[in-house]
């Protein structure tokens, strides 16, 4: 992608990504339950556009990188951190699968394997067979993260086809909307519904001007806001209802 000054840097994306984040948890901590109050259902709108941001910088952060061991650890032990925060934030077992398949841990669990599969099916070692093995058994570890499968998918989707914006986010959309579908199939159709708005990233990742843009230690500040938000999120939830689940997969 050609850098340029105009438009948004991958540091202006990420703030607005975590911008989105904020509202969407907070919303769901006060108002659990899938209500179908317009303003509630808003703000979540609102949280689906950070998602696809994440998945985006991530493939960029990818292709980027001096140091992939270092990265991809990086997003591993804030994926063992964030499993903890999250869980507590939501009323969600930190045992993983006690409540089920379904939303057991965060979304940085698979953003790690989106990583690794960007790096698996770039092998020229292996085999197509073996690659398309590989990116199975990850959609299958990161089924029960927050986007689960979905979420390596779009990341291959977006890496993959790098210099190509139209098909990136055309193939994104395509796996949000099989999300989409699964979760107002089996969890609530409105809110299945909700998560095609994911599509409002699109304008602003257009904009993406493949600069990480000022702020040297901004590409920590995500890291550690991430865990702390979700640490005041479960603060807030024991506060309003005591330690119970306000979202699929809490006890």
């Amino acid at each position: 992608m050609e850098q340029t000054n105009k438009g948004l840097s991958g540091n202006q994306l990420k703030l607005i990504a975590m911008l989105a984040m904020t509202v969407d948890h907070f919303t769901s901590v006060i108002w659990p339950d899938y209500p179908r109050d317009w303003w509630i259902l808003l703000l979540h709108i609102i949280g689906r556009m950070a998602a696809p941001i994440f998945w985006f910088m991530v493939a960029e952060g990818y292709h980027y990188t001096r140091n992939l061991k270092k990265y991809a650890g990086r997003l591993l032990l804030f994926a063992v951190i964030g499993h903890f925060a999250y869980n507590f934030a939501f009323g969600i077992p930190f045992v993983p699968l006690k409540t089920g398949v379904f939303n057991q841990t965060s979304v940085m669990w698979p953003l790690f394997l989106g990583v690794v599969g960007l790096y698996t099916v770039e092998r020229p070692e292996l085999t197509q067979w073996q690659k398309t093995l590989a990116v199975v058994a990850l959609t299958l570890l990161a089924f029960p993260g927050d986007w689960s499968s979905i979420a390596v998918l779009a990341i291959l989707e977006i890496g993959q086809n790098r210099g190509d914006f139209r098909r990136q986010m055309t193939r994104m959309m395509l796996w949000v909307a099989m999300y989409a579908l699964i979760y107002a199939l089996f969890i609530d159709p409105v809110y299945g519904i909700l998560q095609l708005f994911a599509g409002l990233t699109i304008p602003l990742l257009k904009r993406y001007n493949g600069t990480r843009g000022a702020g040297r230690g901004m590409k920590y500040l995500f890291y550690l806001y991430y865990p702390a938000h979700l640490f005041l999120c479960g603060l807030v939830r024991i506060l309003l209802y005591g330690n119970v689940g306000v979202m699929v997969g809490g006890q």
